[in-house]
């Protein structure tokens, strides 16, 4: 009569619990927004975060972002003041120039 042999169990790898990220002081200090950015965001002041998701709100609920490129945030009368008159901007470039009008 043969003796089987029992497989060896693999050790199980323990799962690391992730730690929270602690948002950045900086990004939640709440801002005071121009009045051209005012007339699209709202004039209370809030965090940069905020700030930013009402803006995507805003260019999605208006169509803004282009067809072809939807890296493309096409300016219509409210934003080309924010803008700086530029008829269609990048998204990466958007940022930039909202937060010049940010105190």
């Amino acid at each position: 009569m043969a003796t089987k042999k029992k497989a060896a169990k693999k050790p199980v790898a323990k799962k690391k619990v992730a730690a929270k990220r602690k948002p950045n002081a900086a990004f939640m200090k709440p801002m005071t927004p121009s009045a051209g950015l005012a007339a699209v965001i709202g004039a209370g002041p809030m965090p940069r975060t905020e700030v930013t998701k009402k803006i995507w709100a805003y260019i999605k609920k208006n169509g803004l972002q282009d067809k072809k490129n939807r890296r493309n945030i096409n300016a219509d009368d409210k934003l080309k003041p924010i803008f700086n008159g530029k008829a269609q901007v990048s998204m990466f470039d958007m940022t930039k120039l909202v937060s010049k009008h940010l105190k």
